[in-house]
């Protein structure tokens, strides 16, 4: 038989301390320090990102592989792309934790997310190192 005292205690709290998974010792605090570092560093890498496509409209296959050969360009560009998978990864891990209330079909959408999110960062990091690393002839 429970202690009584100690159901006291829980009929005394509220929802909020209730929650699982919730307080200072959990990930709480680091997930929410990534997603502002994240959208921080995306402000000036999207600006950079967007000047230098409307540069290269109209541009060949061969001047864009000659410009993302520039180390400065491919690195940059890597971080946008990063900065960017991981920053929508986060902010649709909030979304499902949030509407996703079957904690089996929690647990599944949320590994489909980072498993999706990471093919995707994956594939784009060896498109851009490719393209970086074509000869130009």
């Amino acid at each position: 038989m429970a202690d009584p005292a100690k159901l006291h205690i829980d009929i005394l709290r509220s929802p909020l301390g209730r929650a699982r998974g919730l307080g200072s010792a959990k990930s709480g605090t680091h997930h929410w320090w990534a997603t502002r570092v994240t959208s921080v560093a995306l402000v000036p890498l999207s600006i950079w990102f967007l000047f230098c496509v409307l540069g290269l409209l109209g541009a060949t296959q061969a001047q864009v592989a000659i410009w993302a050969g520039q180390p400065v360009n491919t690195v940059l560009l890597l971080c946008f792309l990063l900065a960017t998978f991981h920053h929508m990864q986060l902010g649709l891990q909030v979304v499902i934790e949030d509407y996703v209330h079957a904690e089996g079909a929690r647990l599944a959408s949320l590994m489909a997310i980072k498993g999706a999110t990471a093919l995707l960062a994956l594939a784009s990091v060896v498109a851009v190192l490719k393209l970086a690393f074509t000869r130009v002839v």
